[in-house]
C-alpha cells in the first residue's frame, strides 16, 4: 500500500472551558459550528479506549470545509492538568496552521481582542508567505499564514 491517506479531515483539541474556546474559534477566527453534541456509549468508549466515555464535542468548519473539533471530556477527573504555559517545542501537537487573507489585519484584530502572539507577522525566507503565531485561550499555538504567491 503506497498511499494511505486521501485528504486531511480535522484536528481535535481537548479543552477545559468549551464556551471560551467556542467564542474564540467562532467569534474571532470565523469558524462555523457544524454540530454541538454529547457523544457517549460503546462506540466512542471503544475507539478512544476510555471506559464509559462521555464527551461534549463541538465540530466546526473553516470556509474551505476543513474541520476543527473541540472536545470537553465530561467524566474524566483531570485535576489541574493545564500547564501555566506551553512552549512551541513541547511534545504533542505543536500547532495548527490557518490560511488568512491578510495576516497584518488578522494580527491587529486579534491583538485588539487580547490574543497572545509570539511575534509580529514576518515575511518568510522564501518570500512566498507572511506568517505569525498566536495562542488560543487555552494556550494552543495557531500559525496564521498569508500566501503571497
Amino acid at each position: 500500500m503506497n498511499q494511505i491517506i486521501n485528504a486531511g479531515r480535522h484536528i481535535g483539541i481537548p479543552v477545559l472551558n468549551i464556551d471560551i474556546m467556542i467564542s474564540f474559534y467562532v467569534n474571532l477566527l470565523g469558524f462555523k459550528i457544524k454540530s454541538n453534541e454529547i457523544e457517549q456509549g460503546d462506540f466512542i468508549s471503544h475507539i478512544l479506549g476510555v471506559e464509559n466515555c462521555k464527551i461534549h464535542v463541538v465540530k466546526m468548519v473553516a470556509p474551505d470545509g476543513w474541520m476543527l473539533e473541540l472536545l470537553l471530556y465530561l467524566n474524566i477527573n483531570r485535576g489541574d492538568s493545564k500547564k501555566d504555559s506551553k512552549m512551541i517545542y513541547d511534545l504533542g501537537n505543536a500547532h495548527m496552521a490557518l490560511t488568512v487573507t491578510n495576516v497584518d489585519e488578522a494580527y491587529n484584530y486579534l491583538k485588539l481582542n487580547n490574543i497572545k502572539f509570539i511575534s509580529l507577522p514576518k515575511l518568510s525566507s522564501s518570500g512566498k508567505a507572511k506568517v505569525c503565531f498566536c495562542q488560543d485561550p487555552e494556550g494552543n499555538y495557531i500559525e496564521l499564514v498569508e500566501i503571497l504567491i
